[in-house]
């Protein structure tokens, strides 16, 4: 009985002392992480300008539409917003886009057998024709997933497809597709057009891009209500027969150069390895964009204040980027992934940090990088010793559409933070009520200040796990990740098997 006792025990000790060496390793970068995160907290709630500054830019530029005077006004505004935080390295990093612009749209619908026609309300979906003229039956696709575009095979061919931007009633463990994905399987099937059904009550007309590629589709895409949408398809029941419906649309498209704005902190110890932060800085242009991406873009602003105002000198190089040409392709952040490759830079960057909508962060993602997380596990219990609130959720799932993927495809590593949003505020995405009333400036700073120390943590690190993948690696990543069909869907799948 004495032996069964004191074994136990001793092996207890030795466990003990065990752990206790692997944390003496990480305990004085815990207390160096602490005492910087305490700064930053302190900094950012009696200093932080973003909230103003966004109210500020809202006000004086508007919209923020790459390509447009506005959109030209926001890039200055940044640079010099910069400028006026102390930052000697600032540059316009310019690259030639598409400009595509709303002019006319109209949609109308009429049994096939009746002169008794309706217009509809509707906002063109960007990328579309610069002129459009088509007539053709509505065939509703439901959800526009791979299986529902599969059901109806040959026989969309000429003909309107109807589908829901979002999900009426998800199956569990599907994935919903982009917009510009459900268009791309539109345009495989032959169809004629395309009639988007937003699914957020209350007549709300959702804009955003129908092309995968951020050039122009062959065919119109356009935006209709949930309310136009449900009134379409009991139509459809009630005449028993199939309705046509008519899109007329005249658009503009033109190449213009617009211009990422880079603000650069040299690295103390490490100055040729780079941590990039990012934000895009444009918005479309029925709003002033305040949520996409007025909350991220000029979070990363902030950001950049803030390690100037604490004189902050982390071990790594840190580009603060404000991204133009998101909303039409990624356009920026796929031209700086370029410039970085053809002057074989790109091995430079050891983390890529993007904020898009992120807002009042509960966590951390490592975005599918399994060798990152208990770095990140380690941050995120370093922001939780200074400020208890945060609640240190860690999720470890990677996804598209914003500026990171250009990185993510090339194998940099990348991190994100995981925010939240109510639903009355996420409604507004991309809708003509997307300004300044939604922003909650508390909930603003929490981002700025758990991404500063985020950043910071990255940045000074004495090493960082996660190393570019390989392009092996990392399709194998995506793979992994689930994210090879949408890949495919919008042609960015550059794997032969």
């Amino acid at each position: 009985m004495t032996r069964t006792f004191y074994v136990p025990r001793f092996r207890l000790v030795l466990l003990c002392i065990g752990t206790a060496g692997t944390l003496t390793a990480f305990y004085p970068e815990k207390l160096s992480l602490q005492k910087a995160f305490a700064r930053i907290t302190k900094e950012v709630t009696a200093h932080s300008r973003a909230y103003e500054t966004l109210a500020q830019a809202s006000e004086q530029v508007g919209h923020r539409l790459t390509g447009s005077p506005n959109g030209s006004r926001a890039e200055a505004y940044a640079f010099d917003l910069l400028a006026s935080y102390g930052f000697k390295e600032i540059r316009y990093e310019p690259f030639e886009v598409e400009a595509w612009a709303r002019d006319t749209v109209t949609l109308s619908v009429v049994p096939s057998k009746s002169d008794n026609f309706r217009d509809v309300p509707v906002v063109a979906l960007a990328h579309s024709p610069v002129e459009a003229h088509v007539k053709g039956e509505i065939i509703d696709v439901g959800n526009g997933l791979e299986g529902d575009f599969a059901a109806l095979k040959g026989k969309l061919k000429g003909k309107i497809a109807l589908v829901n931007i979002g999900l009426s009633s998800p199956t569990k463990g599907a994935r919903n597709l982009h917009r510009s994905e459900k268009t791309a399987l539109a345009i495989q099937h032959g169809a004629a057009g395309v009639i988007m059904v937003n699914l957020v009550p209350g007549n709300v007309l959702l804009t955003g891009t129908a092309s995968v590629t951020g050039k122009l589709i062959p065919i119109p895409s356009v935006c209709i209500s949930l309310e136009s949408g449900e009134a379409l398809r009991s139509w459809i029941q009630e005449e028993h027969s199939p309705l046509q419906a008519m899109i007329d649309m005249t658009n503009t498209s033109r190449k213009i150069r617009a211009r990422n704005v880079v603000a650069t902190l040299k690295g103390s110890k490490y100055p040729d390895e780079k941590i990039i932060v990012g934000g895009h800085l444009d918005s479309w242009d029925l709003a002033t964009g305040a949520i996409d991406n007025g909350i991220g873009s000029f979070a990363v602003l902030d950001i950049a204040r803030t390690f100037k105002a604490l004189k902050l000198k982390p071990k790594r190089t840190i580009e603060f980027v404000l991204f133009m040409g998101e909303e039409q392709g990624l356009l920026g952040s796929k031209a700086m992934v370029e410039n970085l490759k053809k002057s074989g830079q790109l091995d430079n960057v050891r983390y890529m940090m993007n904020l898009d909508m992120t807002n009042d962060p509960t966590g951390l993602n490592a975005f599918g990088r399994s060798d990152m997380v208990p770095f990140f596990n380690n941050v995120g219990e370093s922001i939780k010793s200074v400020e208890s609130a945060f609640p240190n959720d860690m999720q470890n799932q990677a996804g598209l559409h914003s500026d990171h993927q250009p990185f993510m495809l090339e194998g940099v590593p990348v991190v994100g933070m995981n925010g939240h949003l109510s639903k009355s505020v996420l409604d507004c995405y991309h809708a003509n009520c997307d300004r300044m009333n939604l922003v909650n400036a508390d909930q603003l700073k929490n981002t700025v200040r758990y991404s500063t120390m985020l950043l910071y943590a990255l940045a000074d690190a004495d090493d960082i796990p996660a190393r570019r993948q390989t392009d092996t690696q990392t399709r194998d990543y995506l793979v992994t990740q689930g994210l090879r069909t949408p890949l495919q869907i919008a042609n960015e799948w550059r794997w032969k098997e």
